[in-house]
């Protein structure tokens, strides 16, 4: 693995080739293996270890970004001459702010203090044990006369920032992915997980629930679109809500393309709705500084159904400061979530924690207190209809089940949804205790299970 000594060193040469006012590098890259597997056979195996460097350069409002994944000297004047000589040819950025010092971001660890996110265990995860978990994955498929399909993987990472007004931040990071879809004659069930700690997925619970679903799904049936009680297991939930956290960045809001122009402090969702973005949260993962090095501040987005603050990074707060709207937004402050400059995105809150009820249900409750509803395994294929009331489609998959007299009673033909995702959290009935979830659409969340009422589906699929 890169260290940081190692990074610091190359920066220090970086330097001496830059003639720009203003250097900054950022590191990325490790080590990841994959095994992927289907027909309950393992047909791929591959491991990579890469580092990359991407060097930004800026002067006179000017900046710009070139790459190499190569360290020798000669490599490193290349990269640095690249990123000035585009540098240069830019129109110069009034907004474009000094990069920031350490007085701005303390050396990071970045200070946010984290919970260890670097396990030997899952760093030291070898081919064969990975085979062994996709053995007891396929002796699960086999002895329900089923086809598994998926993947197990691991990694361990590195994220690192040096600028040349001393700031430097440094986050090691591993993790661990299991996929599993069980296929079966005229049905499928599916799970996924994600951990930095290879200790806290079995890839046999995972086969055995997936399993279970495709077991419970066999011979469909089909009922008539409509609105429907829905309970949403985390994973559909976290590839809906998905959609949401893009638009709680302050640029957005400038740019007015984000469903919460002129809704900030309005009870937007159900009372029941209160979300985090928290990088420090146990079951969250990740750097705890941004694509500029300055730590990412634990933000309440919604308190209680109302839309309590946005995202920012240090220029898009600049910006807000100026702006029209900035007695509408709240607190105008960088955050720490701004992705590396140049982008034209600006920022976003990844480390999405919604707040546990006083009273979670659990998945079988949900389901024993509805007398007429659908139990969504996932979604897939989502896309977004109507931006700013955000009205989303997609469909059901591998595993949609009727409930009826609070018990699963059969399997489903799958749906097409149209639902706006603002309606959508205004009607959750009940929700589960947050877990950390992965899911196809979004980047993984500590989401609840939801209970919600009139989900709109549109039509029956053909599968």
């Amino acid at each position: 693995m890169l260290t940081r000594d190692q990074a610091a060193e190359i920066f220090s040469r970086i330097r001496k080739y830059a003639t720009t006012d203003e250097v900054e590098c950022l590191f990325s890259g490790g080590r990841s293996a994959l095994t992927r597997f289907a027909n309950n056979t393992i047909h791929q195996n591959m491991a990579e270890e890469n580092y990359g460097i991407s060097v930004r350069t800026a002067f006179g409002g000017r900046t710009a970004r070139a790459t190499t994944n190569k360290f020798d000297d000669e490599s490193l004047k290349d990269v640095v001459s690249a990123s000035e000589s585009l540098a240069r040819v830019q129109e110069p950025d009034p907004d474009l702010l000094p990069m920031p010092s350490p007085d701005e971001s303390e050396d990071s660890g970045a200070g946010t203090k984290l919970p260890s996110r670097y396990f030997q265990e899952t760093a030291n995860l070898t081919p064969a044990e990975r085979a062994d978990g996709v053995g007891q994955i396929v002796a699960i498929a086999q002895k329900r006369k089923f086809i598994a399909a998926g993947i197990f993987a691991s990694s361990e990472a590195i994220e690192g920032i040096f600028n040349s007004r001393g700031l430097s931040a440094w986050h090691t990071q591993t993790s661990a992915e299991i996929s599993i879809t069980m296929l079966a004659e005229d049905s499928s069930g599916w799970q996924k997980a994600n951990s930095p700690d290879i200790a806290k997925l079995s890839p046999a619970h995972l086969a055995q629930i997936a399993a279970e679903k495709a077991a419970r799904s066999a011979g469909p049936r089909e009922i008539a679109p409509g609105k429907y009680t829905v309970i949403l297991e985390p994973a559909a939930v976290l590839d809906t809500v998905g959609f949401a956290f893009y638009d709680f960045g302050g640029l957005a809001i400038i740019d007015q393309r984000s469903f919460l122009n002129n809704r900030i402090g309005t009870r937007l969702f159900g009372e029941n709705i209160s979300i985090w973005d928290d990088v420090s949260h146990p079951l969250q993962s990740g750097s705890p500084f941004d694509g500029e090095g300055v730590p990412r501040a634990r933000v309440q987005l919604v308190e209680k159904g109302v839309v309590k603050r946005l995202v920012y990074s240090r220029g898009s707060a600049s910006k807000m400061s100026r702006s029209p709207y900035r007695d509408k937004v709240g607190p105008i402050d960088a955050t720490g979530h701004g992705f590396p400059i140049p982008n034209e995105i600006g920022e976003a809150p990844m480390n999405i924690v919604f707040e546990k009820q006083e009273e979670p249900a659990t998945v079988d409750q949900m389901i024993a207190s509805t007398d007429r509803g659908i139990l969504v395994t996932r979604l897939w294929y989502i896309r977004e209809v109507d931006p700013y009331e955000k009205i989303l489609t997609g469909m059901t998959r591998d595993g949609t089940f009727l409930i009826e007299n609070g018990k699963i009673v059969c399997g489903l033909r799958n749906f097409r949804f149209n639902q706006s995702l603002i309606e959508m959290l205004s009607h959750v009935e009940a929700m589960s205790t947050p877990v950390r979830t992965s899911g196809e659409e979004s980047f993984d969340m500590v989401v609840p299970a939801m209970k919600v009422r009139d989900f709109n589906f549109t039509e029956v699929t053909r599968f």
